[in-house]
């Protein structure tokens, strides 16, 4: 179809819904985040839109602000996008963008608009132990994740799912979505909707505090966020007043009092709320390699009845 589009976007997220677009319209131009030092020598490192663009020989812009950038205006100016695709691009869309094109600019989120608007919704659907969540297409406003609903699609959760897990197949369904959503536009056949901000919830951005373990709640609390919460800033708690990381746990019968230990049989169980408790399948003490529970046994002896978090 003849479209004229521009694409921001900038995690893996975003990734399969570029390629698609690349490959269904007139993808003119695509507008990353800047390099960006990492690793322990700070090495320049792209995005990975940046790095799938590169491979389609699309041409790309990463400005460090778009707010009051000339060249970014001049440069959507002169290709007048019928529409602006927004996928996890990292920064506020001005006024000046959301007026330039006649289909409006079109975002990809990874919920059911309204539940979870912010920039964390496959992390906090997980950690709020969700069976089932979604993509929405919306219509960028001014407000944080407002704008009208094009379409939505549902995905479901498993007991399993993580972050890490869930995110390529919602980014999957959402790129498919994005094409359904434009053809549409074109066609006429979307009737946007309004969001029900009665029933709106939030999804901020993580925070390293969000990953400490919290033995007053229950043992399945515990463990979504945990699996929410992955990579980072993953679960932990301290022991014997230094950190310690736990890499892998699950839900247990087991009965113990909140951030309790206790050892049976060579596994390693913390109490929670209500009796209940996790078992530490694989921890990281602080400045140590990730090991099995056993290991943490026989190398540290916990005492039953010492307490984590202390």
């Amino acid at each position: 179809m003849a479209l004229d589009l521009v694409f921001c976007g900038t995690p893996n997220f975003a990734v399969p819904t570029m390629e698609r677009v690349a490959k269904s319209f007139n993808l003119r131009l695509v507008v990353t985040q800047p390099d960006r030092p990492k690793g322990r020598k700070l090495e320049l490192v792209a995005s990975p839109v940046k790095i799938a663009a590169e491979k389609l020989s699309l041409p790309i812009y990463q400005p460090e602000k778009i707010k009051h950038n000339e060249e970014l205006k001049s440069r959507l100016a002169a290709i007048h996008p019928d529409a602006i695709i927004v996928v996890g691009y990292g920064r506020i869309v001005p006024t000046w963008m959301l007026q330039l094109p006649r289909l409006g600019n079109i975002n990809l989120h990874a919920s059911l608009l309204p539940k979870y608007r912010g920039a964390a919704p496959i992390q906090w659907a997980i950690a709020n132990g969700e069976t089932v969540t979604g993509v929405t297409t919306m219509r960028i406003d001014e407000g944080l994740d407002t704008g009208d609903i094009l379409l939505q699609k549902e995905l479901a959760i498993t007991d399993e799912d993580t972050s890490e897990t869930l995110s390529p197949r919602l980014a999957a369904i959402g790129a498919e979505l994005m094409i359904e959503t434009l053809e549409g536009l074109i066609a006429g056949t979307i009737e946007p909707t309004k969001q029900d901000n009665d029933h709106a919830t939030l999804a901020p951005i993580l925070k390293k505090e969000d990953g400490r373990i919290d033995f007053n709640r229950s043992a399945q609390e515990i463990y979504n966020r945990f699996r929410g919460f992955q990579p980072w800033p993953g679960a932990f708690t301290t022991f014997r007043g230094k950190t310690l990381n736990v890499t892998a746990m699950k839900v247990s019968s087991q009965r113990g009092a909140p951030a309790e230990i206790s050892v049976m049989d060579g596994h390693l169980f913390a109490g929670c709320v209500n009796q209940g408790s996790i078992e530490l399948l694989e921890v990281q003490p602080e400045g140590k390699k990730r090991i099995p529970a056993l290991d943490f046994i026989h190398g540290y002896h916990p005492g039953s009845g010492e307490k984590l978090g202390g």
